[in-house]
């Protein structure tokens, strides 16, 4: 049976969007309130940390080395001397960027919400490397979890208040426009007091690991949307999962500790790991 240990004790208010950067053999994960970037190095225990000035929802890899960033008011780059500049600045009052990830065309999909949730108040847009921004998913209430399948022709997608994932289908590379998703269908309904699905990830067998916000668990669906696996967690707010470590075995989980009951639930805002969860797949770094 899998069970989760420690793998950071971070205390993060909002740690999100877990993200094995190969080239480095590291996690990249944020706390979005506190506007912080961190990494960790499995194989050392070796943690950074560095400030981004604005919330940031989700930071990911680039091709040229650095990281692209989903901000506040838009999209950034930092280099690999930690330069910054806009990729895409889009200022909106009340909005922030969430969560955020890169396709296997190496185009990022980057999601917003408004900060009173409000419904419709945020979007999801794909971004290229040339800072091409076009939006595919206008009226998101609270744009999370996105993952591809493992032959790239199918995306999934959580606005967490609906309680689903959706599934889209995906046009072939040789069609050249990969912003065309179509076909939207739910994948799974979240069911009534089970928690809000957060961030997800897909394994190598094409399974959707997706953690429950309020639900206190990990979930891993099949292709065909059947529940496979429940995974309890130590805390009531897991946000989102990826794979890790040199072989992709290792599943690691960011959790919350916003709005939650620090002194009954110590591991709160900590990143979780479940060793040997299966078998992950290769992230792209962004085009850019």
């Amino acid at each position: 049976m899998l069970r989760a240990e420690v793998a950071v004790p971070a205390g993060a208010r909002l740690g999100e969007g877990p993200t094995w950067d190969g080239g480095r053999q590291v996690l990249i994960w944020v706390d979005i309130l506190n506007s912080r970037v961190h990494t960790y190095d499995p194989s050392t225990g070796v943690r950074t940390v560095m400030a981004t000035g604005q919330h940031v929802g989700a930071a990911k890899p680039r091709a040229g080395g650095g990281l692209v960033v989903n901000l506040r008011d838009g999209v950034g780059l930092y280099g690999a001397d930690g330069a910054f500049s806009w990729l895409h600045r889009e200022a909106v009052p009340g909005r922030r960027g969430n969560d955020a990830a890169v396709a296997p065309d190496g185009a990022l999909w980057a999601g917003t919400m408004a900060y009173d949730e409000r419904s419709g108040g945020g979007d999801l847009k794909r971004l290229t490397g040339d800072g091409a921004a076009a939006t595919v998913l206008p009226e998101v209430t609270v744009s999370n979890g996105i993952g591809w399948s493992p032959d790239g022709r199918r995306m999934y997608y959580n606005d967490t208040p609906t309680r689903r994932i959706d599934v889209f289908d995906v046009p072939p590379p040789e069609d050249g426009d990969g912003a065309a998703v179509s076909g939207r269908r739910p994948l799974v309904e979240i069911e009534d007091g089970a928690g809000f699905p957060d961030g997800l990830t897909v394994d190598a067998d094409g399974c959707v690991w997706v953690a429950l916000w309020d639900g206190e668990a990990l979930r891993r669906y099949t292709p065909d949307g059947r529940l496979d696996l429940t995974v309890p967690v130590p805390v009531p707010r897991p946000t989102a999962c990826a794979f890790g470590g040199a072989e992709l075995r290792d599943l690691y989980v960011t959790t919350a500790s916003v709005g939650t009951d620090v002194s009954a639930h110590p591991l709160a805002g900590s990143v979780l790991v479940l060793p040997g969860a299966g078998q992950g797949l290769p992230q792209p770094a962004f085009a850019g």
